[in-house]
């Protein structure tokens, strides 16, 4: 292989990596924290949108997917998806947010994990958290 070639090469890898590490420039963590975060969110937000209440609660904390006044989790997500999609607007707003989840910045520090999207997850929070051995949505 001549050296030009090898630059050519070079110059493409270089410019192929480019948006990559842009768009991940300001996320803090490892890469594979970085894209659990990112898989839980899709998860959640894909559920709502789906209708999903069983499948939201699944990326929920123990404590969030609990029966709470004799309502289980997938009770009170049926209900609330229900009510949010009856909403005007609210499914514009949670495909907005699937849209920007692969290039938002995700912010780990220890077992919390923070995600910046343009409308909050739960609660007014795009919070989550390491435990049962994945990320969960907290709020």
């Amino acid at each position: 292989m001549s050296p030009r070639s090898k630059i050519t090469l070079l110059a493409c890898a270089v410019s192929l990596a480019l948006p990559v590490a842009a768009s991940a420039s300001h996320s803090v963590g490892t890469s594979s924290q970085i894209a659990w975060v990112r898989t839980a969110t899709t998860r959640f937000v894909t559920a709502e949108l789906k209708r999903d209440p069983s499948e939201a609660c699944a990326v929920l904390t123990v404590q969030q997917r609990g029966t709470i006044h004799n309502r289980t989790c997938q009770q009170r997500w049926n209900a609330k998806i229900a009510t949010m999609l009856h909403e005007p607007g609210e499914r514009s707003l949670l495909e907005a947010d699937k849209h920007a989840i692969s290039k938002a910045t995700v912010v780990v520090h220890g077992n919390i994990a923070s995600i910046e999207l343009p409308t909050p997850l739960l609660n007014g929070s795009n919070e989550l958290v390491w435990t049962e051995n994945c990320w969960m949505v907290k709020g």
